[in-house]
Protein backbone atom coordinates (compact mmCIF):
# COMPACT_ATOMS: atom_id res chain seq x y z
CA UNK A 1 0.00 0.00 0.00
CA UNK A 2 1.35 3.40 -0.98
CA UNK A 3 0.35 6.90 0.09
CA UNK A 4 -0.31 10.16 -1.73
CA UNK A 5 3.37 11.02 -1.23
CA UNK A 6 4.10 8.35 -3.88
CA UNK A 7 1.86 9.98 -6.54
CA UNK A 8 3.55 10.92 -9.81
CA UNK A 9 2.40 11.62 -13.35
CA UNK A 10 1.72 8.40 -15.27
CA UNK A 11 1.16 6.26 -12.15
CA UNK A 12 -1.72 3.79 -12.51
CA UNK A 13 -3.87 3.22 -9.40
CA UNK A 14 -6.98 1.29 -8.32
CA UNK A 15 -9.67 3.84 -7.47
CA UNK A 16 -13.48 3.47 -7.30
CA UNK A 17 -13.36 -0.11 -8.67
CA UNK A 18 -11.53 1.01 -11.81
CA UNK A 19 -7.99 1.64 -13.07
CA UNK A 20 -6.95 5.29 -13.33
CA UNK A 21 -3.79 6.93 -14.60
CA UNK A 22 -2.59 10.09 -12.85
CA UNK A 23 -2.45 12.86 -15.45
CA UNK A 24 -1.39 15.58 -13.06
CA UNK A 25 -1.29 16.22 -9.33
CA UNK A 26 -0.62 19.10 -7.00
CA UNK A 27 0.24 19.01 -3.31
CA UNK A 28 -1.62 21.86 -1.56
CA UNK A 29 -0.84 23.13 1.94
CA UNK A 30 -3.42 25.78 2.80
CA UNK A 31 -2.68 28.28 5.55
CA UNK A 32 -5.49 26.84 7.63
CA UNK A 33 -6.42 23.18 7.76
CA UNK A 34 -4.79 19.96 6.62
CA UNK A 35 -2.72 19.48 3.48
CA UNK A 36 -4.28 17.66 0.52
CA UNK A 37 -3.39 16.44 -2.95
CA UNK A 38 -5.48 17.62 -5.90
CA UNK A 39 -5.34 15.17 -8.82
CA UNK A 40 -6.61 14.76 -12.35
CA UNK A 41 -7.22 11.08 -13.12
CA UNK A 42 -8.00 9.38 -16.44
CA UNK A 43 -9.99 6.15 -16.47
CA UNK A 44 -8.20 3.47 -18.48
CA UNK A 45 -11.46 1.66 -19.24
CA UNK A 46 -13.72 4.53 -20.31
CA UNK A 47 -11.24 7.32 -21.05
CA UNK A 48 -13.11 9.79 -18.84
CA UNK A 49 -11.06 12.35 -16.93
CA UNK A 50 -12.07 13.30 -13.41
CA UNK A 51 -10.76 15.60 -10.72
CA UNK A 52 -10.30 14.13 -7.26
CA UNK A 53 -8.86 15.38 -4.00
CA UNK A 54 -7.04 13.04 -1.60
CA UNK A 55 -6.16 14.04 1.93
CA UNK A 56 -2.40 14.17 2.43
CA UNK A 57 -1.04 10.76 3.46
CA UNK A 58 -4.14 8.85 2.31
CA UNK A 59 -3.57 5.32 1.10
CA UNK A 60 -3.62 4.49 -2.61
CA UNK A 61 -3.25 1.18 -4.39
CA UNK A 62 -0.78 1.37 -7.28
CA UNK A 63 -0.98 -1.10 -10.17
CA UNK A 64 2.21 -2.47 -11.69
CA UNK A 65 2.28 -1.73 -15.40
CA UNK A 66 4.88 -2.01 -18.14
CA UNK A 67 5.32 -0.04 -21.35
CA UNK A 68 6.14 -2.03 -24.47
CA UNK A 69 6.87 -0.87 -28.01
CA UNK A 70 4.45 -2.26 -30.57
CA UNK A 71 4.00 -1.72 -34.29
CA UNK A 72 0.54 -1.01 -35.71
CA UNK A 73 -0.37 -3.65 -38.30
CA UNK A 74 -3.98 -3.09 -39.37
CA UNK A 75 -7.53 -2.32 -38.23
CA UNK A 76 -10.42 -4.73 -38.69
CA UNK A 77 -14.04 -4.90 -37.46
CA UNK A 78 -12.92 -6.19 -34.02
CA UNK A 79 -10.27 -3.57 -33.25
CA UNK A 80 -6.65 -2.61 -33.86
CA UNK A 81 -3.94 -5.23 -34.35
CA UNK A 82 -0.40 -4.62 -33.09
CA UNK A 83 2.83 -6.63 -33.07
CA UNK A 84 5.42 -6.53 -30.29
CA UNK A 85 8.66 -5.26 -31.83
CA UNK A 86 10.82 -7.59 -29.71
CA UNK A 87 8.87 -10.84 -29.33
CA UNK A 88 6.70 -10.58 -32.49
CA UNK A 89 3.61 -11.46 -30.41
CA UNK A 90 0.41 -9.95 -31.76
CA UNK A 91 -2.22 -8.24 -29.65
CA UNK A 92 -5.72 -7.01 -30.48
CA UNK A 93 -6.88 -3.78 -28.79
CA UNK A 94 -10.41 -2.40 -28.64
CA UNK A 95 -10.95 0.87 -30.53
CA UNK A 96 -11.83 2.86 -27.39
CA UNK A 97 -8.41 2.14 -25.83
CA UNK A 98 -6.49 3.72 -28.73
CA UNK A 99 -6.08 7.47 -28.35
CA UNK A 100 -5.90 9.57 -31.52
CA UNK A 101 -6.32 6.52 -33.75
CA UNK A 102 -7.00 8.68 -36.81
CA UNK A 103 -3.35 9.86 -36.73
CA UNK A 104 -1.97 6.30 -36.77
CA UNK A 105 -0.76 4.75 -40.02
CA UNK A 106 0.29 1.18 -40.77
CA UNK A 107 3.80 0.46 -39.52
CA UNK A 108 3.58 3.24 -36.89
CA UNK A 109 5.44 2.49 -33.66
CA UNK A 110 3.37 3.02 -30.49
CA UNK A 111 3.67 2.32 -26.77
CA UNK A 112 1.14 0.02 -25.15
CA UNK A 113 0.61 0.05 -21.39
CA UNK A 114 0.20 -3.52 -20.10
CA UNK A 115 -1.13 -4.55 -16.68
CA UNK A 116 1.39 -7.10 -15.35
CA UNK A 117 -1.22 -8.80 -13.12
CA UNK A 118 -3.25 -10.17 -16.02
CA UNK A 119 -1.22 -9.16 -19.12
CA UNK A 120 -4.14 -7.04 -20.36
CA UNK A 121 -3.49 -4.05 -22.61
CA UNK A 122 -4.67 -0.84 -20.93
CA UNK A 123 -3.90 1.97 -23.38
CA UNK A 124 -2.16 2.64 -26.66
CA UNK A 125 -0.21 5.88 -26.98
CA UNK A 126 1.22 7.40 -30.14
CA UNK A 127 4.55 9.23 -30.04
CA UNK A 128 4.22 12.99 -29.37
CA UNK A 129 4.78 13.83 -33.06
CA UNK A 130 4.01 11.95 -36.28
CA UNK A 131 4.92 12.70 -39.88
CA UNK A 132 2.05 12.42 -42.36
CA UNK A 133 1.56 13.17 -46.07
CA UNK A 134 -1.14 15.65 -47.08
CA UNK A 135 -3.64 13.93 -49.39
CA UNK A 136 -6.17 16.73 -49.84
CA UNK A 137 -5.73 20.49 -49.60
CA UNK A 138 -7.72 23.34 -51.05
CA UNK A 139 -5.60 26.11 -52.52
CA UNK A 140 -5.03 29.11 -50.27
CA UNK A 141 -6.43 32.47 -51.30
CA UNK A 142 -3.77 34.81 -52.61
CA UNK A 143 -3.37 37.88 -50.44
CA UNK A 144 -5.24 36.35 -47.48
CA UNK A 145 -2.42 36.59 -44.98
CA UNK A 146 -3.85 38.80 -42.23
CA UNK A 147 -4.16 37.26 -38.77
CA UNK A 148 -2.21 34.09 -39.78
CA UNK A 149 -5.15 32.27 -41.46
CA UNK A 150 -5.42 28.50 -41.56
CA UNK A 151 -7.16 25.99 -43.78
CA UNK A 152 -8.36 22.42 -43.23
CA UNK A 153 -6.45 19.63 -44.95
CA UNK A 154 -6.71 15.85 -44.92
CA UNK A 155 -3.72 13.60 -44.27
CA UNK A 156 -3.06 10.02 -45.41
CA UNK A 157 -4.76 8.53 -42.33
CA UNK A 158 -7.99 10.45 -42.94
CA UNK A 159 -7.56 12.95 -40.10
CA UNK A 160 -8.40 16.61 -40.73
CA UNK A 161 -5.92 19.19 -39.45
CA UNK A 162 -5.74 22.98 -39.59
CA UNK A 163 -2.53 24.20 -41.29
CA UNK A 164 -1.13 27.47 -42.70
CA UNK A 165 -2.20 28.43 -46.23
CA UNK A 166 1.15 27.53 -47.85
CA UNK A 167 0.77 23.75 -47.26
CA UNK A 168 -0.15 21.85 -50.45
CA UNK A 169 -1.05 18.27 -51.43
CA UNK A 170 1.82 15.80 -51.44
CA UNK A 171 3.82 17.60 -48.74
CA UNK A 172 4.87 15.82 -45.58
CA UNK A 173 4.06 17.60 -42.32
CA UNK A 174 4.76 17.00 -38.63
CA UNK A 175 1.65 16.87 -36.41
CA UNK A 176 1.41 17.01 -32.61
CA UNK A 177 -0.65 13.93 -31.62
CA UNK A 178 -1.77 15.45 -28.31
CA UNK A 179 -3.31 18.62 -29.79
CA UNK A 180 -3.83 17.82 -33.53
CA UNK A 181 -1.79 20.91 -34.34
CA UNK A 182 0.49 21.45 -37.30
CA UNK A 183 4.13 21.76 -36.18
CA UNK A 184 6.26 22.11 -39.32
CA UNK A 185 6.98 20.86 -42.83
CA UNK A 186 9.24 17.85 -43.02
CA UNK A 187 12.18 18.29 -45.33
CA UNK A 188 12.80 15.33 -47.61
Amino acid sequence: MATTADLRNGLVIHFNHDLFQVIEFQHVKPGKGNAFVRTKLKSLTSGKVLDNTFSSGAGITPVRVERHKFQFLYKDEVGYNFMNSETFDQVLIDEKLVTNADLMKEGQEVEILINTENDAALTCELPPFVELVVTYSEPGLKGDTANSPKKAIEVETGARIMVPLFIDEGEKIKVDTRTYEYVERVKS
